[in-house]
């Protein structure tokens, strides 16, 4: 009797904590309409950042340290897809990767989540310049430290008093459909209060270079142009995530968070890539930043 060989699952590349497990899910969904005649499945890892809770991230630099080991797997061979949160993501890919799109962007505030008994915070904890510099003009007495841990565990830790209060982002809260945790209030934050960071809330699906043509029509045109424009924008300024920079592109309206120029809005009509360079060449010009 003829058996049918089962196709080899493509692998896709994760990080082991529940956030990015429900995100990898929701690109598997996506493929799966997408990609029918396809399996996909996980390839789970660890990265040195998430065993190393005593690291502090603002000492040792975001930007990289969530994604080194997901692109390695994909540069061994191990893995054909990688799934990160786009904000964790170095502005220039490394050789031989690139980014083959994106899903549909999420709710892209920040959250202040406080203990219920202390609307006004004294104790601030976040690793994130960007909301200590934007949250501190909100609450300018507050001192600040760090907390680590995945969402459910900053939540216990601040309803535990480890501190007043923590920022999280909504996307996040809303992926793992939380709502409300015993003894925290949760408050939304607008763009105008806190711009986000660029590519906040969206999820980004890494491939090789050779591979791109078959994922890179797959995915939301809508969000690509938006976090390619918010990325630019940080690669312009040479920084990373633990520089106090906000960049957030929607709907004709660009807002950013610069220490040195404030909060301030641009009216852009983008409809392609190639619009992206021109436009950021008359934003420098005006923000006059080095």
């Amino acid at each position: 009797m003829f058996i049918p060989l089962m196709p080899t699952p493509t692998l896709i590349a994760t990080r082991k904590s529940p956030l990015a497990l429900k995100q990898t899910e929701m690109v598997r969904a996506c493929l799966a309409e997408k990609l029918p005649d396809e399996q996909f499945e996980n390839l789970e890892l660890s990265t040195k950042v998430d065993e190393r809770l005593n690291w502090s991230l603002e000492q040792r630099g975001g930007i990289g340290l969530f994604t080194k080991e997901l692109e390695d797997a994909l540069l061994s061979g191990r893995a054909e897809l990688a799934i990160h949160s786009a904000k964790d993501m170095p502005t220039v890919s490394a050789a031989g990767l690139a980014t083959a799109g994106f899903l549909p962007r999420a709710r892209v505030n920040d959250v202040l989540v406080h203990r219920s008994d202390c609307a006004s915070p004294q104790t601030i904890a976040s690793s994130s310049p960007r909301r200590r510099a934007q949250v501190g003009l909100l609450f300018p007495a507050a001192e600040w430290t760090t907390i680590r841990g995945n969402v459910g565990t900053r939540l216990r830790k601040i309803a535990d008093g480890e501190c007043d209060a923590s920022l999280l982002a909504a996307a996040g809260l809303d992926r793992l459909e939380i709502t409300a945790h015993a003894g925290l209030n949760f408050v939304e934050l607008s763009v105008a209060q806190v711009v986000p960071a660029p590519g906040q809330a969206a999820i980004a699906v890494q491939c090789r270079v050779e591979e791109l043509p078959k994922y890179q029509d797959l995915f939301c045109a809508h969000t690509k142009l938006a976090v390619s424009f918010e990325k630019a924008f940080l690669r312009r300024l040479g920084s990373g995530c633990q520089i106090p920079v906000g960049a957030y592109y929607n709907d004709g309206l660009f807002s950013i968070y610069h220490p040195e120029v404030g909060h301030k809005d641009f009216e852009i009509t983008l409809n392609s890539l190639d619009q992206i360079e021109p436009e950021l060449d008359v934003i420098m010009k005006e923000l006059k930043l080095p």
